[in-house]
């Protein structure tokens, strides 16, 4: 284990008056007694779990790809909501900080990776490691990945940006080398770990819930890799998350300071006015299903003497957003999601209606399911998402799961579009997520808004880099921009996006 240690420097005077029999002690003396020599490594990856899950949802995140995928809609103050391109250089920054609290996890633990002390700790921490460079990779495509700096006494300033394709076979791989090392019984993080309290055997649900993730976002770029990894994961004798218990959810507390709040909650709080309203399309769908969350979800309006649901139009014009009235729009419900006494809603990073959609996706290929095993994973699907807070729904209306949810006498891409939309909706809050699934299948079909922004008025397709890139890593951001079709832009494919 190597300790950290930081050294305050004797002036000239004090050497000189320094006698000889204290050189022998130079490094005990000119340490400070309250310097921190050692990081626990529950305490960095209890920072690293909360950090990494509250960055799915909120403003940020909101105010850009929640608006791309139709939950928000922006107004004239939030430019990206409307097309207009700008540089994600917080997003970029917050994940490869993340990384580097990892890479002091595995530094704190050196020597411990086959010891039941840390082997199970190092593997949870790369298992969310991978976790974590999935999100980044879908968000931009090529990122630094093989050559990131992985200690603190090596910093490398210039890595290179691995290719998408290279990176997304890597991340399998050490998805599995991390399965194999988790052991029940082993050291964990205990309440440190806020997901699963320690629990192995959970974070092996996990672990296998995210290789059929990692293989499902694959199923247009290397059909052969996705399904080899769908059906092993699928097979597995770990199991996938099989139940709303086994959810990987931060907790949150809406009486504590802002950090604490639900991410959703804290941008009534602190954040804009100007995004706090619902867009048409996903308010048009929930009125379309007769949907039991909409109500759940969405403030009511009325409008003359009637109520009603209603959401704005996306990426509208400057002459649009100045003849809206804003209270005949809604927001969501300010007793559930924007209250600060309704019981908090956790933030979540992987949940079992994931895995059910993901299933039932699987069934319609026959990848390790039968095509008869594509409704039922729907549904339950759906169950999982609706029982969620701030729904809390025990059971769908029998209506609700005969029309919207039967998939009997359709064909395969009528199956899949009602599959994703379900999906769409049930991400609502997990705007990197939402944004990576409507690009990989295509559904629901969005409409572009009428501002043509810098895309001329198409959805954008990825986050464009840090300008830190472009200023400090030149070279390597250079090649990478060369391979993009439409450079380092909105439009530009990450390459899994073939849809």
């Amino acid at each position: 284990m190597k300790a950290l240690k930081y050294f305050t420097y004797l002036g000239i005077g004090a050497v000189m008056l320094s006698t000889a029999s204290c050189t022998k002690d130079f490094e005990r003396i000119n340490t400070p007694p309250t310097s921190v020599t050692e990081v626990d490594p529950a305490l960095l990856f209890a920072r690293v779990l909360r950090d990494g899950t509250f960055q799915e949802s909120g403003e940020l995140p909101n105010n850009k790809f929640g608006s791309w995928v139709q939950h928000w809609a922006g107004g004239p103050v939030v430019p990206v909501s409307r097309y207009f391109e700008g540089p994600e250089n917080l997003i970029w920054s917050q994940h490869y900080q993340l990384f580097r609290n990892i890479s002091q996890i595995r530094e704190e633990l050196a020597g411990l990776e086959n010891d039941p002390s840390g082997r199970s700790k190092l593997a949870i921490a790369e298992i969310y490691e991978v976790f974590l460079y999935q999100r980044l990779t879908d968000l931009f495509g090529d990122v630094p990945f093989s050559e990131v700096t992985t200690s603190s006494t090596a910093i490398n300033r210039t890595p290179k940006f691995d290719k998408q394709e290279d990176i997304y076979p890597a991340l399998i791989q050490k998805l599995n080398a991390a399965l194999t090392k988790l052991t029940t019984g082993d050291a964990s993080y205990g309440t440190s770990d806020f997901f699963y309290s320690g629990n192995i055997d959970k974070w092996k649900k996990f672990g296998n819930s995210l290789k059929l993730r990692l293989g499902m976002r694959l199923r247009y770029a290397n059909a052969s890799l996705a399904q080899k990894t769908v059906t092993e994961a699928l097979s597995s004798s770990d199991g996938l998350l099989s139940s709303n218990s086994d959810n990987a959810a931060v907790k949150t507390f809406n009486d504590a300071q802002a950090e604490n709040q639900n991410p959703i909650l804290r941008q009534l709080t602190t954040g804009s006015a100007d995004l706090r309203y619902l867009a048409n399309t996903l308010v048009d769908k929930l009125k379309e299903y007769n949907d039991p969350r909409l109500p759940l979800l969405a403030e009511p309006v009325t409008i003359s003497g009637s109520t009603t649901y209603q959401g704005i139009g996306v990426a509208l014009t400057d002459n649009q957003l100045s003849q809206l009235i804003r209270s005949n729009y809604s927001t969501p419900n300010k007793t559930t999601y924007f209250s600060q006494t309704f019981a908090p809603i956790p933030v979540y990073a992987l949940t079992y209606a994931d895995v059910c959609f993901y299933k039932a996706e699987a069934a319609l290929l026959g990848w390790g399911l039968t095509a008869a095993d594509a409704e039922s994973n729907l549904l339950n699907g759906v169950r999982a998402a609706v029982a969620l807070p701030p729904f809390n729904l025990s059971s769908l209306p029998s209506s609700y799961e005969q029309n919207i949810l039967s998939l009997t006498g359709l064909s395969a891409d009528q199956k899949m579009e009602i599959i994703a939309t379900q999906k769409w909706i049930q991400l609502f809050g997990r705007d990197f997520e939402a944004f990576a699934e409507w690009r990989r299948t295509g559904y629901p079909r969005l409409t572009a808004g009428p501002n043509p922004g810098s895309t001329n008025g198409q959805i954008p397709r990825r986050a464009i880099y840090s300008s830190e890139e472009s200023e400090l890593n030149q070279a390597n951001y250079d090649e990478a921009v060369g391979r993009m079709s439409n450079g380092d832009s909105f439009l530009s494919k990450v390459w899994w996006d073939k849809r």
